[in-house]
């Protein structure tokens, strides 16, 4: 089934198919899929790449070389939901490298595009039926930059 909704990334000139390689390298049961390249006559240079399109665990983006008009801001990210510590590990390594970190799980790739990095459950603890363990939780989060899921529970849990 074709879904109807697909990310569409707006890259500087030169770096769609750059970025569309690191992140199909990062993330399982994913590929580039098309690449298209600029016609005769076109906005950009004849021949070079216009757009790639490419899955990540199945989900459907697409890069465009469109140029230096737009940039990335954290108004847009994309969630990364975690298995395991091991797991929240290896993706904040490999999409911080050349990136830069942020608080609360976010991070920016070395292309400025906004992730979030996060456990599975981690909605359960902050809509806790006892407000204090979601406080803690959240309270404990805040500083955090890659989030530690121990450290999460115990807090909630009232441990030191």
């Amino acid at each position: 089934m074709e879904l109807k909704i697909t990310p569409n990334l707006w890259f500087d000139m030169g770096k769609a198919e750059e970025a569309a390689e690191f992140y199909v390298s990062i993330f399982e049961n994913s590929k580039v899929t098309a690449i298209r390249r600029y016609p005769e006559g076109s906005p950009g240079p004849a021949g070079e790449v216009m757009t790639v399109e490419f899955e990540l665990d199945g989900v459907p983006f697409i890069a465009i070389n469109g140029g230096p008009q737009f940039s990335f801001s954290e108004a847009v990210s994309f969630m990364v939901t975690c298995e395991d510590q091991a797991e929240i590990d290896y993706f904040w390594e490999k999409l911080t490298d050349g990136g830069e970190e942020s608080q609360c799980g976010w991070l920016r790739d070395r292309f400025g595009v906004a992730w979030q990095i996060v456990p599975r459950g981690m909605d359960d603890v902050f809509d806790d039926d006892d407000p204090a363990r979601a406080q803690r939780a959240f309270a404990a989060m805040m500083p955090m930059k890659k989030l530690d899921v121990e450290v999460l529970r115990a807090a909630a849990a009232g441990e030191s």
